[in-house]
This record gives structure tokens, C-alpha cells and sequence, in this order.
């Protein structure tokens, strides 16, 4: 039995927003499409959409953090080996068995209409379905984040089959009654059990629980209504995006099953470092470097930023690591018509050779100031 929460990777004090971000992570993992055949990834897709029914659902999620169940979410937890709250509260079934199911199957019928009745609230809806959500992963350079660009990108995903547009019935062709339920979409049975004769109903396999069914299937999707597509997508890329941001392009994700409305795209950017400038937010930070002389006697120096050179004073006597400000030099605000500005830490350089000229120079600066030096250093 899973605990919910462990199903999507969350915390018990998880945030709407979290919850979701979760569930859509593991479900572009383990959607089946992508391990066509693979039962582990099939439970895994179908136990993530339970956990995520439930949490994301603000009374059922309060009903199983305090009782532990759900209702319609089969239990305590996902993979529960009773049925309801049953089996959370100490009573499990499935030991007992009336050679057809175990006991749990029988409470199961009675309390969705057994005795003859129906389980048709059971009945799998498989009508217009939304495509799911797809993330792509689209990297840009350091100056195309700060002034923005646009980048095209090939899409594969499963889109509406064109040749049926999306209804999967071969061209000519139409939609019939169901042969194997008849148009009910279930398919009806009785047996014997120790309380007695029950009746039951399960989807019907044939025509997903629909009742209609295509006379002749698409030859193209083969009646699933969806092929698999590429896509190019043009996606404008605007100016000041941060490595990691995520851009949204509505309805550019999976095609909706049966015509139903296609899901979303969301590319997540990968900006490459740049090898002069260190970002951080919308300032930028870079260092110069300025001959002792400089910092002495002061200077006017050229500076490379994002938008060109510009020049900054330095004043006499400034220390190494002295940070300077070129006010909104930085990156552009998105949605704003501000920017941040560029931090210019200078270094001052210590020369480690002196020509004939300069070492008499600094030894008259020396006596001047009365500063013994070492003859023999490495200046001499």
C-alpha cells in the first residue's frame, strides 16, 4: 500500500502548485507513449493519476489526510490490497475466495449495485479527452536571454490523425452500434457466489464503454484517433529571460484524444555562461583591471558592458576591489521598461618588471616618501 504523497514525490505539507508540478513532471515520464509495452511504467502512470486525483482535490485530500481514504480514490492508498477504507481499517478480504474472485470483489458488487443491479456509474468515459502537456528543452546564449530571439524547434508528439480528423472512422465509413454490447457499453454478467447469484457489469473492451464503435477503423491511426507527428514550432523568446525560465505556447503539447482540445507546451530555457560577465538577476558583475599608477593618481577607464563601452572616473587613491556602478546597464526587465545595472569590481595590477626609466622613478617616489626598499626585489 502507497502512501499518496510518496507516489508524487511530496511532502504531506505540499502546495497546490507543488502537487501539480509533480504530477506533471512524473507524467511526462511514465506516459505510456513513451514505454509502449512496459506494464511497470503503465501502473506507475496509473497509480501517479489516482494520487493526483485525490490531492489535487482540496476534500478529498482533506478526507485522506484525515481518515486516510478517499472515496473514489479506491482506498488508503494507491496499490491498497482491500477495498474502500475497509482494509485500512484492519479488515482485508483477500484471503477469502468464492472460486470465481475473492470476498472483496462480492462487497464490491453489492455496494456498486449488486443484487442484480448496475454498476454503470463504474463505466469508463471515453469520450473527448485533452492532450497532455509536453516539455521541450531549448538552450540560447547569454546575450540572446538579455535581448531576447526567437529559436525554432522540431516537436514529436501524438497529434489528431488528419485522415479521420480525429474521430478514427475510415473516410466513407461511419459509426455503427456496438456488435459486442449492443450500444450499452458494458458488458453484463452473473455468478454464483456464497451470498448467491450476483449480477455484474464491466466496461465494454470493444468499444470503451462508448456503445459505438467505427464501421471501419482509420487506416491511418488505426482507430486510436492520434499518429505520431513533427512539429516546427517558432517560439519568440523574450528579452531578460533567466536560465530555467519556462515559457508556456497554448495548445502545442499532445493532440486531444477524439477531439478533444490539445494540451500545452512548455519549454524550459538552458542560458550558456558568458566568459566576461557574471549575471545575477537583472544586474550584471565583471572586473577591470587598472595599473597601480591609476589607482594612485586616479583615471578615466573604458568598461565593455551588454549595450557597448562606457567610461567610468576613477578617483585618486581607490583601493583594489572598489565596486563601481553603471546605473541601468544590465538587463532589461521583463514587462517593465526598466534595467538592472552593471557592477564593475576593479584589480589593480602590481607590475612584476620595470624597464630602467620606471625603476629610477619608483625609487625617487620611495625616497620621497621615505620608504625603505629592498634593493635586489623584484624590481631590481
Amino acid at each position: 500500500m502507497k502512501d499518496l504523497y510518496e507516489v508524487l514525490g511530496v511532502n504531506k505539507d505540499a502546495s497546490d502548485s507543488e502537487i501539480k508540478a509533480a504530477y506533471r513532471k512524473l507524467a511526462l515520464k511514465w506516459h505510456p507513449d513513451k514505454h509502449q509495452g512496459d506494464k511497470d511504467a503503465e501502473q506507475k502512470f496509473k497509480e501517479m493519476n489516482m494520487a493526483y486525483e485525490v490531492l489535487s482535490d482540496k476534500k478529498k485530500r482533506q478526507q485522506y489526510d484525515t481518515f486516510g481514504s478517499a472515496g473514489g480514490a479506491g482506498g488508503y492508498g494507491v496499490g491498497s490490497g482491500g477495498f474502500g477504507g475497509f482494509n485500512g481499517a484492519g479488515f482485508d478480504f483477500s484471503g477469502f475466495s468464492d472460486g470465481a474472485g475473492n470476498f472483496a470483489d462480492i462487497f464490491e458488487s453489492f455496494f456498486n449495485g449488486g443484487m442484480g443491479g448496475s454498476r454503470g456509474n463504474r463505466r469508463k468515459k471515453s469520450g473527448a479527452m485533452r492532450g497532455n502537456d509536453i516539455e521541450a528543452h531549448v538552450k540560447i546564449t547569454f546575450e540572446e536571454a538579455v535581448f531576447g530571439c526567437e529559436k525554432e524547434l522540431e516537436i514529436t508528439k501524438p497529434d489528431v490523425c488528419k485522415n479521420c480528423k480525429g474521430s478514427g472512422v475510415e473516410q466513407g465509413s461511419s459509426i455503427i452500434t456496438c456488435p459486442t454490447c449492443r450500444g450499452t457499453g458494458e458488458i453484463r454478467s452473473v455468478r454464483n457466489t456464497i451470498l448467491g447469484q450476483i449480477a455484474t457489469s464491466s466496461t465494454c473492451d470493444e468499444c470503451g464503454g462508448e456503445g459505438k464503435v467505427p464501421e471501419k477503423k482509420c487506416g491511418v491511426c488505426h482507430g486510436t484517433t492520434r499518429v505520431r507527428t513533427k512539429e516546427n514550432v517558432k517560439v519568440r523568446i523574450p528579452a531578460g529571460v533567466d536560465n530555467g525560465s519556462t515559457i508556456r505556447l497554448s495548445g502545442k503539447g499532445e493532440g486531444g484524444v477524439k477531439n478533444g482540445p490539445s494540451g500545452d507546451l512548455y519549454i524550459t530555457l538552458q542560458v550558456s555562461p558568458h566568459k566576461n560577465f557574471v549575471r545575477d538577476g537583472y544586474d550584471i558583475h565583471s572586473e577591470a583591471e587598472i595599473h597601480l599608477v591609476q589607482a594612485v593618481l586616479g583615471a578615466e577607464i573604458a568598461i565593455e558592458t551588454i549595450h557597448g563601452k562606457e567610461k567610468i572616473a576613477i578617483p585618486a587613491g581607490t583601493e583594489d576591489g572598489k565596486v563601481f556602478k553603471l546605473k541601468e546597464k544590465g538587463i532589461q526587465k521583463i514587462n517593465t521598461d526598466g534595467k538592472g545595472d552593471h557592477l564593475v569590481k576593479v584589480r589593480i595590477k602590481i607590475p612584476s618588471k620595470l624597464s630602467g626609466k620606471e625603476k629610477e622613478l619608483y625609487a625617487e617616489l620611495a625616497k620621497e616618501a621615505k620608504v625603505e626598499v629592498k634593493k635586489g626585489g623584484v624590481f631590481w
